[in-house]
């Protein structure tokens, strides 16, 4: 443009932000809010807005807060009879787990001494089932000894050391 029809300053402004901003003239005051987009803000039918269900986002929750080793051993509790099998739940109960070791309490030294035989398959069904539970090894205990020590028939000092004959 020659120096007789160089637009104004105004003009050359408008041209300008034009040229950077686009045609507003062409759009409504709705769809330029539209096109914006801010930081963070959703936008319908995008990625991740699909319905999920809730074992999924129960799933990723409990992922996120570090509960997943929790609700495995507490699984596992409730779960024995599928683990043991039902014969042999009947005779023993999970006691509780400490340090990676589950405790099982059992009717009889029988029962406690078939399933000491029986703890690699213990084991891998349990490795398989609840990895994210961390039992390390089982403990079998049979039932405990009467204490004679306390109660209306104890007798003070050191007793009758022959009792059992």
């Amino acid at each position: 443009m020659t120096e007789d029809n160089a637009p104004s300053e105004s003009t050359a402004v408008y041209l300008r932000f034009r040229r950077v901003f686009g045609d507003g003239s062409s759009r409504s005051n709705d769809a330029r809010k539209r096109a914006t987009k801010e930081p963070g803000s959703s936008v319908p039918f995008g990625a991740g807005r699909d319905p999920q269900g809730l074992g999924s986002i129960v799933d990723a929750l409990t992922t996120r807060l570090g509960w997943s080793s929790p609700l495995a051993r507490s699984e596992l509790l409730s779960s024995w009879a599928q683990i043991a099998g039902a014969e042999t739940s009947e005779h023993s109960t999970p006691v509780g787990i400490e340090e990676g070791v589950l405790t099982v309490r059992c009717d009889s030294t029988a029962w406690a001494t078939q399933l000491r035989l029986m703890r690699v398959q213990i084991m891998t069904q349990i490795s398989v089932r609840y990895p994210d539970a961390g039992i390390e090894t089982i403990r079998f205990e049979g039932p405990g000894a009467p204490s004679w020590k306390r109660g209306p028939r104890s007798i003070p000092g050191r007793g009758p050391r022959d009792t059992y004959g």
